[in-house]
């Protein structure tokens, strides 16, 4: 009995953990919001905005600049879900990134353009998705996909004129989420906030970063390993 109540038990922290944890597949494919980084908040509420033609072209450099990128992160979320999760990531246009979860519970997200696998070690579950048809439309297209289709999607306004802060309302009605505010510093992207439609906030930042570093393709590919339950989408 004891033992079946432990194992019941570790599968519901598990599963709810994976529920958090599931904040950082939306980070880079699908629910994000609208939230504004802490250095943004400090800024004085008098500071003039870039129009938004100079703030196009402006995030179009930095993320030009931005050929490969790999880093540490950490991401909290706060709401019905909260936790925090800390991993690894790569990114490399075009479209190919990986995002790795190593704590308090181990999951992989790689997606190399065409398909996008889910790894859940702890659950012995692999899901497959296709995300050519999505990434028009999601935060994925800022650090791995084309620049120049930016606009195309979103409508990119500067809050401050004279910070690298930036935040990006999708046009299509469809899209799942409903803004996404980034900081830079240096050139390099080192915090996210978004907040989800049920009110959750999720703030990633990034830290150890190397900017545009040769990446093997290995990263960007993934076998399920023996045993591992698949789930196709």
């Amino acid at each position: 009995m004891t033992l079946l109540t432990n194992q019941s038990t570790k599968q519901t922290t598990t599963l709810r953990q994976k529920m958090m944890g599931g904040a950082l597949a939306g980070v880079l494919m699908t629910t994000l919001g609208v939230a504004a980084p802490m250095m943004a908040l400090t800024q004085s509420a008098t500071a003039a905005p870039a129009d938004n033609t100079t703030a196009t072209k402006r995030l179009n450099k930095l993320l030009t600049n931005t050929k490969s990128m790999t880093a540490n992160f950490s991401q909290t979320t706060k709401g019905a879900n909260s936790g925090t999760f800390s991993g690894t990531m790569s990114v490399q246009r075009p479209n190919n990134f990986r995002w790795e979860t190593k704590s308090p519970s181990e999951q992989l997200i790689v997606a190399n353009g065409s398909s996008m696998w889910v790894y859940d070690k702890d659950l012995e579950q692999a899901t497959k998705q296709k995300v050519d048809s999505q990434v028009g439309n999601t935060p994925a297209l800022l650090l791995s996909g084309d620049p120049s289709k930016i606009d195309k999607n979103f409508k990119i306004t500067q809050p401050y004129a004279n910070k690298n802060y930036y935040v990006l309302y999708p046009k299509s009605d469809s899209a799942s989420f409903k803004s996404l505010s980034m900081s830079f510093s240096g050139g390099k992207p080192v915090m996210m906030v978004l907040n989800d439609s049920l009110g959750q906030t999720t703030s990633i930042k990034f830290s150890g970063i190397k900017m545009n570093p040769s990446i093997s393709s290995s990263q960007f590919k993934f076998t399920p390993p023996k045993g591992v339950d698949i789930i196709n989408q």
